[in-house]
């Protein structure tokens, strides 16, 4: 049996490597991990190599705002909302950064996977 297996936390809709077009769509992931102009520069889809590596910067930079965002919540925006908002904040701040931890680590695991790092499961 050559069953191909991802890695856990391999993006969602993206084949695992070797399948057919599953760079095709981990490009496609990776993009939407990045602002909507990078579309706009056909380098990205030349290189997948290289989307991936700014792919992870990208995705790695906002965890480091949204950690930033969450520590800083209170004291920058307490006295402009309602008291009762504040943990509502705090909520969405932190199913964001986990989020984003999320698609950080799938985008490493992207770029490892087109560099031909190969997966092999642990036991």
């Amino acid at each position: 049996m050559n069953e191909r297996r991802t890695p856990p936390g391999w993006p969602p809709g993206v084949p695992p490597p070797g399948s057919p077009g599953w760079q095709d769509a981990a490009v496609a992931w990776l993009l939407d991990q990045c602002p909507a102009d990078y579309r706009a520069y056909g380098a990205w889809r030349r290189h997948p190599v290289a989307l991936a590596w700014i792919a992870a910067r990208h995705v790695e930079g906002q965890v480091v705002v949204m950690r930033d965002a969450y520590r800083q919540v209170r004291v920058e925006l307490g006295e402009h909302v309602e008291p009762r908002a504040l943990p509502e904040i705090l909520g969405a701040l932190e199913r964001e950064g986990l989020r984003l931890r999320a698609n950080a680590h799938a985008a490493a695991l992207v770029r490892d996977a087109l560099q031909g790092v190969p997966y092999t499961p642990r036991l």
